[in-house]
């Protein structure tokens, strides 16, 4: 199987968001429809679930992901959040789907014959940091669905991950946009897609004292919950200053009508909608960015 790319010097970065991803979907597919194929893909937390979509050349699966998944029973939700399983069953959606019998089967072989650097970013617990993970990590299936889930392990509403002796929790916590990694690997154009509106900035966290006793045994993981707010808007303020110099296109949702912790497949629906057809009609602005 041969794979070719045709964006070669820029960088594709997938934001996080949990189920505001769904949105984010719509624009993930007109890339794939419009035969736009970046060489290097970048994504943390429900980006990284995009990442692997795209890199799989797989349009339903980017929406299934986001939408229809949420019908299946064994999704999720506050019963299995109070039965300790996770308000998301990460292990469900994430490494048991995704077999070819699973209901979102992954096309583990098209991902791997795709040329593409690959970079995943996941929180490990005990050392407080990001670490990115990259396609020389990756096996086989198994590996590449733990890596996501552990990218994806939201504080408090899922259980972390745990993964060859390490424990992760959701690359967000690190700020949730992997654009330090894609300039350490010497990129200098980055195409981003956010999943908040153009001028968000992320506020403080409240209810600091009990972050703080609930991570009481992992001090690192409340430290990086409470400041990810300034990492995350630093990141905003580089990304908007790239803009201005004409090195980053920003991909802004016009609007987001879902919350991260969306499960209603009505309201998921229609914001896959709406962010497919923005990004369609979005889309002369992106080729001319990316000059094709």
């Amino acid at each position: 199987m041969t794979i070719i790319n045709n964006i070669k010097d820029t960088a594709l970065i997938f934001e996080g968001g949990g189920m505001r991803a769904s949105y984010t979907a719509g624009f993930l597919n007109n890339l794939l429809e419009n035969e736009i194929y970046f060489d290097y893909v970048a994504g943390i937390s429900a980006g990284s679930s995009h990442t692997v979509n795209y890199l799989s050349r797989d349009p339903e699966r980017a929406r299934r992901s986001f939408v229809e998944l949420v019908q299946d029973p064994q999704f999720g939700g506050w019963r299995s959040f109070l039965k300790g399983e996770g308000f998301f069953r990460s292990e469900y959606i994430y490494e048991e789907t995704s077999h070819p019998e699973g209901p979102l089967p992954l096309d583990f072989e098209t991902f791997m014959a795709n040329p593409a650097q690959l970079r995943i970013g996941v929180f490990e617990r005990e050392q407080g940091k990001v670490i990115y993970y990259t396609k020389d990590d990756i096996h086989e299936m198994k590996d590449l669905m733990k890596i996501v889930r552990s990218s994806s392990s939201m504080p408090i509403f899922m259980p972390p991950t745990q993964y060859k002796n390490h424990t992760y929790v959701d690359g967000g916590l690190g700020g949730g946009i992997a654009l330090d990694i894609a300039k350490q690997d010497g990129y200098k154009k980055f195409f981003v897609i956010l999943t908040r509106e153009k001028g968000y900035r992320k506020q403080p966290m409240k209810f600091k004292r009990t972050i703080r006793a609930y991570y009481r045994k992992y001090p690192k993981v409340a430290k990086a919950m409470l400041t990810r707010h300034l990492i995350y808007n630093e990141t905003l303020d580089e990304l908007e200053e790239l803009e201005r110099e004409g090195r980053a296109f920003l991909v802004y949702p016009d609007t987001m009508p879902v919350s991260n912790r969306e499960i209603d497949f009505e309201k998921l629906t229609n914001s896959y909608k709406l962010g497919y057809a923005q990004g369609k009609w979005d889309l002369p602005n992106w080729k001319a960015f990316l000059g094709l």
